[in-house]
């Protein structure tokens, strides 16, 4: 808790500073000059509440949305050895890591494929699928339960929405900023919300959300690499190495297997394609490859 206070008031502080900028460049007075009265915190406070807002509800349904989404079947009570060793595994992983023990889920994929997810690290939800457990033994398994386990015990659910929340914020008020911008000083509109308003503001969000996200994207691809120091260090780096070369060889089978997302590990780009040269920016996780040296050369 302490953590997301620190994190919270360091972004408001972070959002008050945007505004002084803005008064200070003269934004403000440039407005007026064109008959518009914009109150900077005032939009400001109203976009933090629904940049925020809107990431903290998606948070808080995460398990819920998870289970349905992905046809997760809760482990409640053991039918078979499988789900009994899943189930020993997982608790003494989490008790390892000092976490509540999480529920425990195994989902309906051909893919090998595991995540976790959940707005509180002591409630939350580890799911693995059905091809994971028949493609991996048992220590690469455990391995990438430890990975998941990571997650959860970094916190990565709770501090990846409050960054989440923080972009949403800079994007849907600088986007409106533009708005006004262009409405009143550039189109000479005087009256209301002209046109120049309303597709400027569109425009604008559209490019600022796919800038952000880069932001986003780099937190979660760093996350990946703390998960999987995680994962060695419950599991064995041993084990953790040869999952993720697993993990390698299946994504890069010329099949629509090898294109399918994967919560626990994205396929590898192509050499020459143009996700390696430029895409590397939008992936949540990182190449297979660079992860594999990271836990080779820890």
């Amino acid at each position: 808790m302490l953590r997301i206070g620190l994190f919270l008031l360091t972004n408001v502080a972070i959002l008050i500073l945007a505004g002084t900028v803005l008064n200070l460049i003269g934004f403000n007075g440039i407005m007026e000059e064109n008959g518009v009265d914009l109150n900077l915190n005032a939009l400001l406070i109203f976009c933090a509440i629904f940049g925020f807002g809107g990431s903290f509800i998606s948070l808080l349904i995460s398990k819920w949305m998870a289970k349905r989404s992905m046809h997760v079947q809760v482990i409640d009570k053991p039918r078979n050895e499988t789900e009994q060793w899943l189930v020993n595994t997982v608790a003494d992983l989490a008790r390892d890591a000092k976490v509540g023990m999480p529920e425990v889920g195994i989902f309906p994929s051909p893919q090998s494929n595991a995540f976790a997810t959940g707005w509180n690290k002591n409630k939350a939800l580890v799911a693995v699928s059905q091809g994971l457990m028949q493609r991996m033994n048992r220590d690469e398994v455990r391995a990438v339960l430890a990975h998941e386990i990571g997650h959860v015990a970094n916190g990565d659910m709770v501090t990846l929405t409050l960054i989440q929340g923080v972009v949403n914020t800079f994007v849907l008020f600088f986007s409106r900023v533009i708005g006004h911008f262009v409405d009143r000083v550039i189109l000479k509109n005087e009256r209301g919300f002209g046109i120049g308003y309303f597709v400027s503001v569109m425009v604008a969000q559209i490019i600022l959300t796919i800038l952000a996200s880069t932001i986003v994207m780099w937190f979660s691809r760093r996350r990946e690499f703390r998960a999987d120091e995680a994962g060695a260090q419950l599991a064995g780096s041993g084990a953790m190495i040869s999952a993720l070369e697993k993990l390698k060889v299946e994504y890069d089978m010329p099949s629509d297997m090898g294109e399918t997302f994967t919560a626990f590990g994205l396929k590898n780009g192509r050499t020459g394609s143009f996700q390696e040269k430029f895409g590397s920016l939008f992936l949540s996780h990182p190449p297979l490859d660079k992860r594999i040296e990271a836990l080779r050369n820890r």
